[in-house]
């Protein structure tokens, strides 16, 4: 009798917690989960009522049916609605404004977001969610007007530009080229004005550059900054390579670095020095001088740049140099910079003062310093014996920075002197030379700032 007591509770227990699991599991699935779906927009809370909404809903049952209408001061209207014969677990959507949004004067209007997912909970009526966005209406564009700029620009030259970018609700304003570059602007003199270098790099055949202006709305607009545009040439050199070359530097420098290790054929170091190692010292280089500062600026003055007393230039700028072995044509690159040489371990003084933001050793490089002048405007100081400056020095006009020398990839002493435009090399000369200065920058700012007092 006590058998079949403790066999029925067996049976009657078994089955309670058979009960308990399903009722844990239904309450855990898919099928009957409990929350409502997600809505998120991500355009922000401003609209001009043209550019579409992006709309994403998601839910671990699946979308069932969703519906989408804008409120304004008339009333509401749908503007999309969809029942899924299939749920989906996360939609998509670009939500076009109604045909009839020119005609909306409102200020505010709502955009009201119900989803319902395909959950059998609520008695199989799934769960609803009902999500409100307010958005600030502006279909207004900024506007965009040069107010000066340097005449010309030169291929592998800089110029500057001055303009005026105005929007209750501002938000991108940058300078963008034909090749795809984005040059930043800095504010200047007055609210609403901003200034900016630029750079035609030696390897782009052409250069366009247009303002572009946008608000957080969508609204935007772009002007063209009209520069007169000067072709230059630039050398070609055709660059034997000697077995003693390639034993003697090429073999020492591939002691130095991680690239080459495990490397044994001479040409094969020589081109990855050339290539893989230049390229990798390049792009350090490059963001380092890529930096533009934000705060407002009101005036921008730089002298004519000359750091080495008595030099030589004994290589140019821009000197495409393409290498022969044995007549086989194994690499090449570009000297993006002037080297300049008179005594060995001479002092290197630069004629501007700035920040300095870096002092390393950088590969083919060597010992390399480098200063910005202000308004993304950085020099250079390849090759030098020693450094006498720390990154985070700030430094006086003519304040010696370091001593030339043969470190990195020289052949003998002398100064490696870079110039660069928001990460792009331009030619030294320009900045070496007083009148230059004047016409394309100096002149150019005093104008700019002129015609800023006229307009307020």
């Amino acid at each position: 009798m006590r058998k079949k007591k403790n066999s029925s509770t067996v049976v009657v227990l078994s089955l309670l917690a058979m009960i308990i699991v399903g009722v844990v599991y239904l309450f855990n699935s898919e099928t009957f989960e409990q929350k409502a779906p997600q809505i998120v927009i991500e355009n922000g809370s401003y609209w001009n009522l043209k550019t579409p909404l992006k709309l994403k809903m998601q839910d671990t049952s699946g979308i069932q049916e969703y519906r989408v209408v804008i409120q304004t001061s008339k009333g509401q209207k749908e503007l999309t609605a969809s029942k899924l014969v299939t749920p989906s677990k996360e939609i998509t959507l670009e939500v076009q404004s109604p045909r009839s949004a020119y005609a909306v004067k409102d200020k505010e209007v709502k955009i009201i977001v119900e989803a319902r997912d395909a959950s059998k909970w609520n008695f199989g009526n799934g769960n609803l969610a009902r999500k409100e966005f307010s958005f600030t209406v502006d279909k207004h564009r900024p506007q965009v007007s040069v107010v000066a700029n340097s005449y010309k620009i030169s291929k592998g030259g800089s110029a500057v530009v001055v303009f005026k970018a105005k929007d209750e609700n501002l938000d991108k304003v940058y300078i963008k080229t034909n090749f795809g570059k984005v040059f930043h602007v800095t504010p200047f003199y007055k609210d609403g004005y901003y200034i900016a270098l630029l750079a035609w790099p030696v390897q782009e055949k052409n250069f366009r550059a247009d303002i572009f202006v946008s608000d957080l709305a969508g609204n935007s607009v772009k002007a063209y900054v009209p520069l007169y545009l000067k072709n230059r040439s630039y050398k070609v050199s055709y660059l034997k390579i000697s077995d003693k070359f390639l034993k003697g530097k090429i073999a020492d420098l591939a002691s130095m670095f991680d690239e080459t290790a495990g490397v044994d054929d001479p040409i094969e170091q020589f081109k990855i020095i050339n290539e893989t190692v230049r390229a990798k010292n390049e792009k350090l280089i490059h963001e380092i001088t890529s930096k533009v500062p934000t705060q407002r600026v009101d005036s921008f003055k730089i002298h004519r740049m000359y750091p080495l007393k008595n030099a030589k230039v004994v290589a140019s700028f821009g000197d495409h140099r393409i290498y022969y072995y044995k007549g086989q044509r194994i690499s090449e690159s570009y000297h993006m910079g002037l080297d300049l040489a008179s005594k060995a371990m001479a002092d290197i003084r630069p004629q501007n003062g700035g920040k300095v933001v870096f002092a390393d050793f950088n590969g083919l490089y060597g010992n390399m310093p480098i200063i910005h002048h202000g308004l993304g405007l950085y020099t250079l100081y390849g090759h030098c014996s020693s450094l006498l400056v720390s990154q985070g020095d700030e430094v006086r006009p003519k304040q010696v920075i370091a001593r030339t020398g043969k470190s990195g990839y020289a052949m003998g002493d002398h100064l490696h002197f870079g110039v660069l435009v928001q990460g792009i090399e331009v030619r030294p000369q320009e900045w070496m030379d007083k009148r230059w200065i004047k016409l394309n920058v100096t002149k150019v700012i005093k104008l700019a700032k002129d015609m800023i007092d006229k307009d307020q």
